[in-house]
């Protein structure tokens, strides 16, 4: 590995060297840094910069850890002539993401039927490898949520105009072509409509515990101690087959291309090639069903809170997408020019006037949200007008592993997760012991860090902080 530069305070460099097109930079505090340096993360951070097409930097957000070709945290922009898309510059849940819910209630009314209402999360919301739902989509319904997204959910009775108002592109990616989505994929993903998974996606009641920005969070109807559910899931079996389909269709297609690759879990397809528009129309008829997803969670999260608080009132602040790639404008050497953004792992961070966030939020910029790990706080954050000039307008989207699922089984125990959790007040439900050891808040990278890392930065700015009462985990 090359020598790191530290061109200035949590901001890192990879010189361009040998193969690489364009430099790779890294943001990440000097504490970070170290747990980043641990995995490979920033061998595959220069394997990026050395892709076809790349403009300005092969970018690594403070939260990064090793990926599936790209890292987890890793953020690239193409030239759509002579770039490329690559799923693993994706990832395999493809939009995973978040979606923050605010209530009208307040934590000390909450607190008195907590133990009541994640009992009835985890009966209404099923967690776990595999596990369904109660929706089985017909054939008709499984290609409309694919093509429809938020907009299927709505005709249904599942959303409120409200809700796809707030959510990233309405909950509807209009790319989006069913029939570029195997048959094998659909029916892995019939029946988990309105399910969490499992690995590190939850459901998670908090509260507002520091508002830093009065101004951004009275815009996002944010208030001390109010209650709020942040909602991780993506697109579940049916996006990890698909982005297995157009893995094998790519190795084979460009065999000859991955010879001359640096990693071959980086094969790509030409931005404009056959294959290529294929496979951003799959990606996006599969971010579309993980929208739709967190949509029919978040009515059932109403449903749960209604039946012992049936005066609540829950509303959609935002939901965003962390696992996708996405044609957007942005000023290059004085011209407006449309790129092809992958975030893996990564959020989009869009600051004050642009057309794509909700007219609610175009004073302010787009809701940012980093969840913390299972019994460790989460923020609300807000894009920056930096962030587009900066980072592609791109920011961390979370704590970020620093202990692999294995060594986390191994060297914690069940009875000091228990006490951790309780310490903080954290009551939590979940399928196996085997999954909570998985996610234990010291299997991951420190929150306040990484946090403090994306606002002195300016990619994004904190708003407010939430804590955890109760969590479902998948």
């Amino acid at each position: 590995m090359t020598e790191i530069k530290k061109l200035s305070e949590n901001v890192y460099e990879i010189p361009k060297e040998g193969k690489m097109l364009v430099p790779a930079l890294v943001f990440a505090s000097d504490k970070l840094m170290e747990n980043i340096k641990e995995d490979k993360t920033l061998e595959q951070a220069k394997n990026v910069a050395m892709l076809p097409g790349i403009v300005r930097a092969s970018f690594t957000m403070p939260d990064a850890h090793q990926g599936y070709g790209f890292p987890i945290g890793g953020v690239a922009a193409f030239d759509p002539e002579t770039g490329i898309i690559s799923p693993g510059g994706v990832g395999y849940d493809i939009n995973c993401g978040v979606r923050l819910l605010a209530t009208n209630l307040e934590k000390e009314e909450f607190l008195k039927k907590r133990e009541q209402i994640l009992n009835e999360l985890y009966k209404n919301i099923p967690s776990g490898v595999g596990r369904g739902g109660e929706l089985k989509l017909s054939d008709k319904d499984m290609n409309d949520v694919l093509k429809k997204g938020c907009s299927w959910a709505l005709e249904k009775g599942y959303a409120t105009k409200d809700d796809i108002d707030k959510t990233e592109d309405k909950g509807q990616i209009k790319s989006a072509e069913p029939e570029k989505v195997s048959a094998r994929a659909k029916a892995r993903g019939r029946t988990q409509l309105g399910t969490i998974g499992a690995g590190n996606h939850f459901v998670e009641v908090q509260y507002v515990d520091e508002i830093f920005d009065e101004e951004a969070s009275k815009a996002f109807g944010l208030k001390k101690d109010q209650i709020t559910i942040l909602i991780h899931t993506g697109s579940r079996g049916l996006g990890h087959q698909t982005a297995s389909d157009y893995i094998h269709k790519m190795e084979k297609e460009y065999a000859d291309t991955i010879k001359s690759l640096p990693d071959r879990e980086l094969v790509y397809a030409p931005i404009n090639s056959e294959l290529g528009r294929e496979y951003i129309s799959a990606m996006a008829a599969a971010a579309n069903f993980s929208f739709t997803n967190r949509q029919i969670i978040a009515y059932n999260v109403r449903k749960s809170f209604v039946k012992y608080f049936p005066e609540a009132k829950i509303k959609t602040v935002y939901d965003v997408t962390h696992n996708i790639a996405k044609f957007e404008e942005y000023r290059i050497n004085g011209k407006n020019v449309k790129l092809c953004v992958h975030r893996k792992g990564a959020t989009r961070s869009f600051g004050p006037g642009r057309k794509e966030i909700p007219e609610d939020y175009r004073k302010t910029g787009q809701p940012v949200f980093i969840p913390g790990s299972m019994g460790t706080a989460s923020y609300v954050l807000v894009g920056s007008k930096k962030s587009e000039d900066f980072s592609f307008s791109s920011t961390a989207h979370g704590a970020g592993r620093v202990m692999s699922r294995t060594s986390a089984k191994k060297n914690i125990s069940p009875e000091k997760l228990k006490k951790q959790l309780e310490s903080g007040d954290v009551m939590i439900k979940a399928g196996s012991i085997k999954g909570m050891l998985e996610e234990a808040p010291e299997a991951y990278k420190d929150i306040e860090e990484v946090a403090r890392v994306v606002d002195e930065l300016g990619i994004s700015k904190k708003v407010a902080r939430l804590r955890p009462l109760a969590v479902v985990k998948g």
